[in-house]
């Protein structure tokens, strides 16, 4: 490994290289959010002489971090994140030119973790080296702010001042996005062929940035991993937590400054007092992006498609079990009788669609998943009905991007099972993201020794660097992989043998669309 010297428009940098890939970590793209730039949108970076070391990763915004950590580490592999701040506007990026006018695809990674916790290197897996390498595109991680730090909205409770408190996370990413526009082509990289892709919490922030005029023309395909995101908090919904945390810290409209004089450290404190939200083993997902009518005015696909996704090629998809991963911390995991996989459904359902649904429309969910899964045990339904959210919302934004505009949208499941857990997990919830970036090697336990991963891995990121180098996927490693067209809904399952199959979440679709159409 060797040292590096790259330039940016704020000053030069210094990475290392190995095997001809170059790695710049924790460069910054924004200024400091503390103080009197905590809930406020993000600034530039000062720029710096000399040369500032970019060969560790940057600091994670503040978070909470929960959930079984042996389990995890089991599942994952080493994971975890380098240091906390609230300046935390940092990126990460890997290539295999320099100033060589490259012009390579740019892939910019959202990380998982909803919109309360994780970064661009919590996990192993999300290391650009391989991708970088096998598929020659420029990777770009990105780190921003969570939780209370981001997305507190005080628009309806302050002054002007703090109009865009509600959606500072997601600015930083547009800080981000501009950051690469300004400064790729330095890294061999085409600021004019960008794709944001992120799985997850990264996929829904993926569906924001379509609906976010301030976002639009920095990047040009867009592909959402497990993360569909229909509607968004509303202001209502967002004020009233807002107060709830304000109240926490004996804060109102008149001594709101005193928020910028507070350390981090009681900010956070404040945001770990409010009430757990539930089936979130951190608890912490109070706090999210608001449809503000400003900054992020439209549901990114309710009851359409926002406008500014119109000219944007789609790539969208899930796992086959989604929720086994969400449950998995759960001390019932496995032990669901019907009471609970009752309450589960009900939870579930006003945690991630934002909506309550009647008794009468459960019913009518468990009677339609026991025809579709015979003999199934309560944990089974409780999976399997649960997961359809996510697979019916997949759907619905598919079909209103087509409704929406001219470009194409194309629809993968990932239906390979792992061996964790005994099995346990099935095809799960992130399940994919090793493949994508084609890190399967060394394994983690969530993959295990299976000899196929190392096919089904350049299949999928050969899959999704064709989609950003081209706005479509199809590439000579997989059989031809159709866009989604509404009737035949083409969708490509990417298991030990990849096929194309239409419309396999159609039962999923139409189960959840009476349950919310159920207004007894």
């Amino acid at each position: 490994m060797k040292d590096v010297v790259a330039e940016t428009i704020y000053g030069k940098v210094r990475g290392t290289i190995k095997d001809s890939v170059y790695s710049f970590k924790g460069i910054p793209y924004g200024g400091p959010t503390g103080g009197p730039n905590r809930f406020m949108p993000p600034t530039p970076p000062e720029p710096w002489t000399g040369i500032k070391d970019a060969t560790q990763y940057g600091p994670s915004s503040w978070q909470v971090i929960g959930g079984n950590t042996s389990l995890d580490f089991d599942l994952h592999g080493p994971m975890g994140i380098n240091s906390i701040s609230e300046d935390c506007l940092v990126l990460n990026l890997w290539t295999c030119g320099l100033n060589d006018n490259g012009k390579r695809p740019v892939m910019v990674w959202l990380h998982g973790g909803g919109f309360w916790s994780g970064s661009g290197d919590d996990v192993t897996v999300y290391d650009g080296t391989s991708l970088a390498k096998t598929q020659d595109v420029v990777m770009v991680s990105v780190n921003h702010r969570l939780g209370v730090f981001g997305y507190l909205h005080l628009a309806e409770i302050a002054c002007d001042k703090y109009a865009a408190s509600g959606n500072a996370g997601m600015l930083d990413l547009v800080a981000a996005l501009k950051w690469v526009r300004d400064n790729i082509a330095m890294f061999g990289g085409d600021p004019n062929n960008v794709t944001i892709f992120g799985e997850s919490g990264g996929g829904r922030k993926v569906c924001i940035l379509l609906a976010m005029p301030a976002a639009k023309g920095l990047f040009h395909r867009a592909i959402v991993q497990s993360g569909a995101c229909v509607r968004a908090f509303t202001q209502k919904v967002a004020t009233r937590t807002a107060r709830e945390f304000l109240k926490i810290l004996g804060v109102n409209r008149n001594n709101i400054n005193i928020l910028h004089e507070m350390s981090a450290d009681i900010i956070y404190t404040a945001w770990a007092s409010l009430p757990s939200s539930p089936w979130i083993p951190t608890g912490k997902g109070q706090f999210q992006p608001v449809v503000d009518e400003k900054i992020f005015p439209l549901h990114p696909f309710d009851p359409v498609a926002a406008p500014t996704a119109s000219d944007v090629p789609l790539m969208i998809g899930t796992t086959k079990d989604e929720m086994t991963y969400m449950f998995y911390h759960d001390p019932l995991f496995g032990k669901y009788d019907e009471a609970t996989m009752r309450q589960g459904i009900s939870e579930t359902a006003k945690w991630w669609l934002l909506k309550n649904i009647t008794s009468g429309a459960v019913e009518d969910l468990i009677a339609t998943y026991r025809h579709l899964i015979p003999g199934a045990t309560p944990h089974d339904l409780l999976m399997g009905i649960t997961t359809g959210i996510k697979h019916s919302a997949a759907s619905t934004i598919a079909e209103r991007k087509l409704t929406g505009g001219p470009a194409p949208v194309y629809v993968y499941g990932f239906h390979w099972e792992s061996p964790a857990l005994n099995g346990m997990l099935k095809a799960c919830h992130f399940l994919e993201v090793p493949f994508v970036f084609n890190n399967v090697e060394p394994t983690i336990g969530l993959v295990g020794d299976w000899p196929g991963r190392f096919e089904l891995a350049s299949r999928m990121s050969g899959a999704w660097a064709a989609f950003a180098r081209s706005g479509n996927p199809n590439h000579e490693g997989i059989p031809f992989w159709p866009a989604y067209t509404t009737g035949k809904c083409s969708t490509m399952i990417f298991d030990a043998a990849c096929r194309v199959e239409n419309d396999p979440y159609c039962e999923d679709r139409r189960a959840w669309e009476k349950a919310l159409s159920d207004k007894t």
